[in-house]
């Protein structure tokens, strides 16, 4: 289908009507104003919106083939202008459509489809998606149907088309700005980078780039499809995906080298294609080389640059003037694509490639293509690797499996656990065998029943046998007169511990077998009160105050100690156990205070990690600012328009508590100050809120000013602003203005004024313009009169049907000005404002600064203003021969062309060096720039054979003379010409420069109601405002800023 520029601008213009009404009604689009907005399809190839269009005099500019869209034109100009909220906003949109012609080249749905489809076969579904020049979202779609669930961010300067997408994809990220403007928090966090991004040699300011040591980073911030691929790359995850369809240029350029290696050292190469040069034809009607790039980012790669990977760094001049990228030329293009030689958009020679099928076949052919590609060169793995949410993979060293041998006496340890286990185990509670029965256990071989052994107080003190048989007959043991030594590994004992002799000691022997060593358990006919009662101090004296102990106890007491410790006290026990019934539950809950308060640190360890904000992100919030989130009080670190993450500070309770009531005075501040500049209208709630929030911090911990608080305030980033909060009278800080009323807007509104004079003054400092309607409500003269008696003051300006003030209106380029008003004029020969139109004309006139005369003028060649034609005349005057002369804006350079020379060029004119001839032509364009050659010669050879050069000075006096000869040549040709020519090249010097009126900026009319002129005059002796303070205030607030020189006078006390 052939381009039809007509309908895309029809198009274009529904849509951005639809979006203007949505945008003013607040509400979602409809199915039926989706699809106008989807037809959309920018300004790239509409190359006549630049063309002026304000009014019906501006159509004598337009050639012959685009004169049919002025109409069209003039009504998108309307519409947009219609509605602006003012001037600056409608150039503000304007600019970002004429910005766009020569970038804005939306991808045909076909060729998208191809890529994201491709892609999503080999695998690739995005969880994060990026388009860092969104246009008209196509590549949101194409992704987006494979991956609705996607999170995805786009980007697109255009601030019209910014508004159009956010319409298209409400669901999503939509940002109408730069993509320059993305966060810090986001880079490195896409999965898929994809995008159709644009391309020129316009410079991106981005302090990432342009003011880092890296030079690839650097020079990629001069042309922005550099930098898109190296912004592109950083916010793509590891092992993400980037797929850019750019200008030939990025790979083509000798100038991008570094940014190409820069590219391959940081991601591999999955697929690049030489796209046909008949892409865009159908949606933009323009013919463009592009290209195809697809990479997958990998920073952790260290090996040698590829064969491939060098290819794709070089450009190799293969004849003609034309400039190949090495990769390219290695690479099959699609099928049913012709190569041909021809220009580029520029005029410059290229190798064009050409489709012969339709877009549909263009699209498929682009799929085959892919498919080969990718799956060849894709690493899935590394993709997967990094995603989000997947396991970190620990790339560890094999090691090989060590089998674990089990020492004979490393046996008997752990057969021994066994058996005291089973021996010295509990009954089961029910819950338990219905347990054990649920969980099938490995066969054990049957063991005989084990009778628990009865132990008794001579087991406590391993009294043997035969000191047992003494004790219990009343004999005493002979003394042997030497007290035994206690080995190395004797301990003082529990009062529980269990004797060695009441347990089965399994042993080994040199075999390694276990054999099962049982002593005999102790007659349970022996009745331990007895034993108790029996004992004298004599045959069994006091041990560490046992006996006293033990004495102590009823009969029933030693029972019920004696039978809980046969449950309780086991040797080798894996848990502490109890002499006191009801140990069992004891330890019971002293395992669940240990997990509790282990549960209770793991929970406080979670709480002081960094997460994602879950309090509401205030539009003041800022990195670094203190922020409460649920109980803690922390700051705030990545913020974005869309979150930020919060990092909690370790805070004690009084800490936390200051922290927490000065976050609120700073809040209140912040929305009561904004909402009060914004709407203009008094918030009272809010500030009622501030006083109360700031009264209880000042009686808890004094002034924000105080000394012991500003140390405080200064951990915020916000805390300098809060200082101000305050000020000083009588050396005392005392609550700001803002606690007592809105300091944003005038409170009190003037109602009625005595004078026309005073009503617009009124009206200057409340709207900044003239506002008749307004002046009506304030005195008692109808809108006639208030013209009338303002006649000088003020004055209708027909270009934006308002009137003006006379220091807006008669200033600035004036000749411009009145040249438009005389065309609006002579359109408008019947409106009834055509008397008030001739007073501005005369205004004008009357402002426009004295007519330089062509005597006065001092004209030197070479200057940009002075038509090329007249140069080009006088170059043919000078040589005698037909000299072509060109001048390119955009680089600055002229450009000269002689087909026949003659001799007054080759000799007359010419210079010999050593090395070359530098002829007439050659010094002409050094005469055009007002340059002189470099000339060198050579004064030797050195070791290697290389000529010794110098600048040849002789030569360089020569030339610069003959190039003087031509220059004031110049001169005295224009002196010769006729009066009629001087007359209109003098005219075309005053229209151009001899046009400006200096604006004089008189600020009297306007008021100061937050200055404190007591406390100036008190201090300084200052009783009002100087009038040149006035003036340069008056001036700020009409320019939107500026710059101010004012006269000081010094003053000595």
């Amino acid at each position: 289908m052939a381009f039809n520029r007509k309908a895309k601008l029809r198009d274009n213009i529904e849509a951005i009507r639809t979006v203007f009404t949505l945008e003013k009604e607040g509400r979602a689009a409809t199915p039926e104003e989706r699809e106008i907005l989807s037809r959309y399809c920018g300004f790239g190839g509409l190359k006549f919106i630049l063309n002026p269009a304000e009014n019906l005099m501006d159509a004598v500019h337009w050639t012959k083939s685009d004169r049919e869209l002025f109409p069209m034109t003039a009504e998108l100009h309307r519409l947009v202008r219609d509605n602006s909220a003012d001037d600056r906003e409608y150039k503000r949109y304007m600019d970002s459509l004429k910005s766009s012609v020569l970038t804005a080249f939306y991808t045909p749905p076909e060729i998208v489809s191809a890529i994201a489809g491709t892609l999503h076969e080999q695998g690739i579904i995005p969880d994060r998606l990026l388009d860092p020049s969104a246009g008209q979202g196509v590549f949101i779609s194409a992704f987006g149907a494979d991956a609705p669930g996607a999170e995805v961010m786009a980007f697109d300067k255009d601030l019209l088309t910014g508004k159009i997408l956010s319409h298209l994809y409400p669901e999503h990220k939509v940002r109408a700005e730069g993509f320059e403007r993305i966060e810090k928090p986001f880079m490195g966090t896409f999965d898929v980078v994809a995008s159709n991004i644009p391309f020129g040699d316009m410079a991106v300011f981005d302090p990432e780039y342009t003011g880092v040591p890296d030079n690839a980073r650097r020079t990629a911030a001069k042309s922005i499809h550099n930098y898109f691929f190296l912004k592109g790359l950083d916010a793509a995850r590891e092992g993400g995906i980037v797929a850019f369809i750019t200008s030939e240029g990025v790979l083509n350029s000798p100038k991008n080298e570094l940014v190409r290696r820069h590219i391959v050292k940081n991601a591999n190469i999955v697929s690049v294609v030489r796209l046909p040069n008949n892409l865009f034809t159908d949606h933009a009607g323009t013919e463009v080389g592009s290209d195809l790039v697809i990479l997958q980012k990998d920073t952790t790669k260290n090996r040698e640059l590829s064969e491939q990977e060098k290819w794709f760094i070089r450009a190799t001049d293969i004849g003609d003037g034309i400039i190949e990228n090495e990769y390219t030329m290695s690479v099959a293009p699609l099928r049913n694509t012709k190569m041909q030689h021809g220009t580029d958009p520029y005029g410059k020679p290229a190798l064009l490639t050409i489709h012969q099928g339709g877009m549909q076949a263009m699209g498929e052919d682009l799929k085959e293509h892919l498919d080969i590609a990718i799956s060849a060169n894709l690493n899935i793995d590394l993709y997967n690797r990094y995603r989000q949410g997947a396991p970190e993979v620990k790339q560890e060293t094999e090691k090989p499996a060590v089998k674990k041998t089990i020492q004979p006496e490393q046996e008997v340890k752990q057969e021994e656990k066994q058996q005291v286990r089973e021996v010295y185990s509990p009954e089961p509670t029910k819950q338990q065998e219905v347990i054990s029965e649920k969980q099938p256990s490995a066969k054990r071989e049957e063991k005989p029943e084990i009778t628990p052994p009865v132990m008794d107080l001579y087991d406590l003190f391993n009294f043997s046998q035969e000191e047992r048989r003494l004790a219990q007959s009343g004999l005493k043991r002979k003394p042997t007169g030497k007290k035994p030594k206690r080995t190395a590994s004797s301990k003082q004992r529990s009062l529980f511990d269990q004797p060695q002799a009441a347990k089965s000691n399994p042993t080994a022997d040199d075999t390694g077998k276990v054999h099962e060593i049982s002593t005999p358990p102790v007659s349970p006919s022996i009745d331990m009160e007895q034993v108790y009662a029996a004992m004298d101090w004599n045959t069994n004296p006091p041990i560490n105050g046992f006996y006293e102990a033990m004495m102590g106890l009823t009969p029933k007491q030693r029972a019920e100690l004696r039978e809980g410790k046969t449950l309780s006290d086991r040797p080798d026990a894996e848990k502490p156990v109890y002499p006191v019934g009801g140990g069992l539950e004891e330890e019971q809950r002293r395992q669940e205070e240990i997990k509790q308060r282990e549960e209770a640190e793991k929970l406080e360890a979670e709480l002081m990690k960094p997460r994602p904000l879950m309090a509401k992100l205030e539009p003041h919030h800022k990195e670094g600012m203190l922020v409460a989130d649920g109980n803690q009080v922390g700051y705030l670190k990545g913020v974005t328009r869309y979150g930020a993450t919060f990092h909690p500070l370790e805070l004690d309770k009084a800490q936390q508590d200051k922290a927490e009531l000065y976050i609120s005075v700073r809040d209140s501040y912040q929305r009561l100050y904004t909402y009060e500049a914004e709407m203009h209208e008094e918030n009272k709630p809010e500030r009622a809120a501030l006083n109360t929030a700031y009264d209880t911090f000042v009686e808890r911990y004094g002034r924000l000013n105080a000394k012991a608080n500003v140390k405080f305030l200064l951990m915020d980033t916000s805390g300098r602003d809060m200082l101000s909060l305050e000020r000083v009278e009588n050396g005392q800080f005392i609550k700001a203005d803002i606690f007592d009323h809105p300091v944003a807007f005038a409170l009190n509104d003037i109602t009625h004024v005595e004078t026309p004079h005073e009503a617009l003054s009124a009206s200057l400092n409340r709207y900044g313009a003239v506002n008749l309607d307004y002046m009506e409500t304030l005195c008692d003269n109808s809108r006639d009169e208030l013209v009338k008696l303002l006649k000088g003051r003020i004055f209708f300006n027909p270009l934006v049907d308002n009137y003006e003030i006379k220091d807006r209106f008669v200033a600035g380029n004036v000749g411009d000005k009145m040249e438009k008003i005389f065309r609006w004029a002579a359109d408008n020969e019947g409106n009834e404002r055509k008397p008030e139109v001739e007073e501005s004309l005369a205004a004008l006139r009357d402002a426009m600064p004295r007519p330089i005369t062509f005597d006065e003028l001092d004209f030197n060649f070479g200057e940009r203003w002075i038509p090329t034609g007249i140069y080009t005349a006088y170059v043919k005057h000078l040589f005698g021969t037909d000299v072509s002369i060109a001048y390119s804006e955009s680089i600055d350079e002229y450009s000269v062309k002689c087909k026949e020379k003659n001799a007054k060029i080759t000799d007359q004119y010419a210079v010999q060096g050593q090395y070359r001839k530098y002829d007439g032509i050659s010094l002409l364009k050094n005469a055009l720039l007002n340059t002189v050659p470099d000339i060198s010669k050579s004064i030797g050879k050195d070791e290697h054979g290389n000529d010794i050069k110098v600048r040849d000075s002789e030569a360089i006096q020569l030339a610069n003379a003959k190039i003087d000869e031509i220059r004031n040549g110049f001169t005295d040709w224009l002196n010769e010409q006729s009066p009629e020519f001087q007359k209109r090249l003098a005219d075309m010097y005053n229209r151009k420069f001899n046009c400006f009126v200096r604006p004089t900026y008189d600020g009297s009319h306007q008021s100061f109601p937050g200055l404190d002129l007591k406390a100036l005059e008190k201090k300084y002796g200052i009783k009002e405002v100087y009038q040149s303070q006035k003036d340069c205030v008056w001036m700020l607030k009409q320019n939107g800023g500026g710059i101010c020189d004012t006269k000081l006078v010094r003053v000595k006390h």
